[in-house]
């Protein structure tokens, strides 16, 4: 038998993924993705790189608490 947090945390899970595959947040997390792997990409030699990455990161930080936020 779940108990009612089990059955509350497995009523969340559809709903995240609905979230999840809306065109604007997969956008702007496959752009957030991509801004990562072309720092590593291309490498860190300087401080812009290295600022560069930590913005992609924000981004990508963001777009993954507003899905769990939307929840």
């Amino acid at each position: 038998m779940l108990s009612t947090k089990a059955l509350e945390k497995e009523s969340e899970f559809p709903k995240l993924w609905r979230n999840a595959l809306t065109l604007s947040w997969f956008g702007q997390t496959i752009a957030s993705a991509c801004w990562i792997a072309s720092v590593f990409a291309y490498g860190i030699s300087t401080a812009g790189d290295s600022m560069q990455l930590a913005a992609a990161s924000a981004w990508m930080i963001a777009n993954l608490a507003a899905l769990r936020e939307s929840t």
